[in-house]
């Protein structure tokens, strides 16, 4: 009963007044105040840097990052090979013979813009300017490959030397062998690419030889291979079982005077080549196109293809094959549609004879008409 009164006392206490918080400026102006001259830096001291932001440095606002590229040569000029040959992708798998009807793609050189000192036609980078100067003026192109393809050779027999003696050959093809070194490369369906010409290289610097593993595609052909490989390296083939080879770099091999090899960026694409399997046969109508085709899905399976696998006898069994029937069947079931349609081409250069369908992953070739008049005129 006590504490009411004074509640009720403190309830009816008028409130102290404060100033509003817009009349303060003016408080400040009726007393006077004035800062001291360390707290309020003036603008000169602000733009010499003095006070309280002189602790703090400025720091000079760095450029954004910007990832190194490849394609930004800068002030660099277009490098320069002395390796007297066209430079394509691949050397096994492509023929300089075999006319394209069109590119798929406009002419990127695969080496990068301004990469290289040669120019780009869609399918190599020639090493012999073809560019006629003028209407009236011989063709210098094949001058010029002959006196390449001689200083080729001479350059080749200087670097590789006397012959390997019978116990130097054993003892670097046993020093090559999988069980003493891990060093291979391996050789697939793209065959003999130009990027793997400095990686032959690159392994020449630890060894006089280097062991290659052939697999796929071009060991159909394994004489281009080889060829191939001895052409475009100067090395020389001491030893091959089946698709295993071993590549000798020669007596006066330097690594330090080894030649440039630019590299390529990416795989340029493939040109259009005209159709491998025609709507009618050469010499046949089109409904003996059509029995032909029909006829040889039904005929006895030659061999089954695997994938990756090594097809050097294949060349030889399709031509005993064609002794016994004039259509041959090869089974190519888990092979990519690319791999089978490179082994028809090779099989119609190597055996030859005439392609008469890729259907339902099978290879079907006819031996043609000259095989039969060829083997009635020998009997």
């Amino acid at each position: 009963s006590m504490l009411l009164p004074s509640l009720l006392r403190r309830a009816h206490l008028p409130r102290p007044c404060h100033p509003p918080r817009c009349h303060l400026s003016r408080l400040l102006d009726r007393y006077g105040f004035v800062p001291p001259a360390s707290l309020t830096p003036t603008a000169k001291e602000i733009s010499h840097g003095t006070g309280a932001g002189a602790d703090q440095k400025r720091r000079t606002k760095k450029p954004p990052y910007r990832p190194p590229s490849s394609l930004d040569r800068g002030d660099r000029p277009a490098s320069h090979s002395d390796l007297p040959f066209d430079f394509r992708f691949s050397y096994t798998e492509s023929s300089p013979d075999a006319k394209p009807i069109g590119l798929r793609e406009p002419k990127y050189s695969p080496f990068g813009p301004g990469r290289l000192d040669r120019p780009w036609t869609g399918l190599c980078a020639p090493a012999v300017d073809t560019t006629l100067r003028s209407v009236d003026a011989e063709d210098p192109a094949p001058a010029a490959e002959k006196d390449l393809e001689e200083a080729r050779r001479r350059e080749r027999e200087r670097v590789l030397g006397e012959p390997l003696t019978p116990a130097e050959r054993s003892f670097l093809v046993d020093k090559c062998q999988k069980n003493r070194t891990k060093r291979q490369i391996n050789l697939g369906r793209d065959g003999l690419t130009h990027n793997m010409l400095n990686d032959i290289h690159n392994h020449w610097k630890h060894g006089e030889g280097v062991r290659v593993k052939c697999l796929g595609v071009p060991t159909v052909d394994m004489q281009n291979v080889c060829r191939e490989l001895e052409d475009k390296t100067g090395g020389l083939i001491i030893h091959r079982h089946g698709g295993l080879l071993i590549l000798y770099r020669g007596r006066h091999y330097h690594p330090k005077k080894r030649p440039v090899i630019p590299l390529m960026l990416w795989k340029p694409a493939e040109p259009i080549y005209p159709r491998l399997i025609k709507t009618t046969i050469e010499g046949l109508t089109v409904q003996e196109t059509k029995e032909m085709r029909k006829k040889g899905l039904h005929a006895p399976v030659l061999t089954k293809l695997a994938k990756n696998g090594y097809y050097a006898n294949l060349v030889p069994m399709v031509r005993d094959g064609f002794l016994a029937d004039e259509l041959v069947r090869i089974d190519c079931k888990g092979l990519p549609k690319s791999d089978y349609r490179k082994i028809g081409v090779k099989l119609r250069d190597l055996v030859p004879c005439i392609l008469v369908s890729f259907d339902k992953e099978q290879i079907i070739v006819w031996r043609g008409k000259d095989h039969d008049e060829k083997c009635s005129s020998e009997e």
